[in-house]
């Protein structure tokens, strides 16, 4: 079977992309990921809080003693050059120790000079640029479209910066996703990854404090993207990514079946190992064959809601009848 793929304009050998994760934090695990198949990986996030901790390390550092000597200035890098630099350093290693496509990723919450980082993430040679616009409003005085333009201001400003594709992870919460996507997918976003997980912290009624866990993803919350995958699909121009409970094969049939070019798993991984990623092409593999499919093509959004014969499966029109069989 042909499982070549191209996501964000960028040909990978296949549909399973590694969702940035711990993974990418050890390049034996990035090598091991890509002996055992994976169609590309996504490095984990710089940070907006890391530009901003660097940044102001650095004028601090520009503070101490410049009143005795001015001169000093001169010695020390200029600004551009003193960011996150661990995390590039490490980027640019890790596009050494591989040859399959890198996605570096961006994680921001509101506009500003640090954008320009996208530049510098591009100078480490990766292939792409994942825009992880992560924001919790909190200001009731904040409408809805003041939200999603200063997402747009971000993307608009990312795009401006760099000559890669960029993708833009969406968060599932916005009024109206088919807008928001069409609006990202006019500003040249290459690719719209489908959807965000946000980190959602308990309370421990013992201590009496705030506790943050990473959960991993379960199958069952496939449910979430896959549907607007169907619903987006063929409406905007950009390729459209999965992410969020994809854990085996078959998952990754469904989302093709939807509409999508590609998914992101990252959970599955963690919780069996890397080289369960093998297991989950050999699958995808199976399952084509068994439905007489060649390529990814031959199959992509045949279940979408543009192609489906009911186009309504993907709304309400079945809610009352799901009701009604509940026992």
């Amino acid at each position: 079977m042909e499982l070549k793929t191209n996501y964000m304009g960028i040909e990978i050998a296949n549909p399973l992309v590694i969702a940035a994760s711990s993974i990418s934090s050890m390049i034996d695990r990035i090598v091991l990921a890509e002996k055992t198949g994976a169609g590309a990986l996504v490095i984990r996030s710089l940070f907006e809080e890391q530009i901003q901790f660097d940044a102001l390390r650095f004028e601090e550092a520009l503070s101490v003693g410049s009143d005795r000597f001015p001169e000093s200035l001169t010695y020390l890098p200029e600004i551009q050059h003193a960011g996150a630099s661990d995390h590039l350093y490490w980027i640019e290693k890790s596009r050494k120790a591989v040859k399959m496509p890198l996605i570096a990723s961006l994680n921001a919450a509101s506009p500003g000079a640090w954008t320009k980082y996208a530049h510098q993430l591009e100078s480490t040679g990766v292939d792409g640029l994942e825009l992880n616009v992560y924001a919790v409003p909190t200001d009731p005085t904040m409408t809805g479209k003041q939200i999603e333009d200063q997402l747009f201001e971000i993307v608009e400003a990312v795009v401006g910066e760099v000559k890669i594709p960029v993708a833009v992870k969406l968060s599932p919460f916005y009024s109206s996703i088919p807008n928001v996507a069409a609006e990202l997918s006019k500003r040249k976003v290459s690719a719209l990854v489908l959807f965000n997980r946000f980190l959602q912290p308990d309370i421990d009624p013992q201590q009496q404090s705030l506790r943050s866990k990473m959960p991993m993803s379960k199958p069952h919350e496939i449910k979430l993207p896959l549907r607007w995958t169907a619903l987006l699909y063929g409406r905007v121009a950009c390729d459209l990514v999965l992410n969020t409970g994809v854990h085996s094969g078959l998952d990754i049939a469904k989302s093709i079946l939807a509409g999508a070019t590609a998914v992101q798993s990252a959970s599955a991984l963690l919780k069996n190992g890397i080289p369960h990623l093998s297991t989950m092409l050999q699958e995808l593999d199976a399952w084509m064959e068994e439905h007489g499919y060649a390529r990814l093509a031959d199959f992509r959004g045949k279940l979408s809601q543009k192609e489906i014969k009911d186009p309504f499966a993907f709304e309400r029109a079945q809610y009352i009848t799901l009701l009604a069989s509940q026992k």
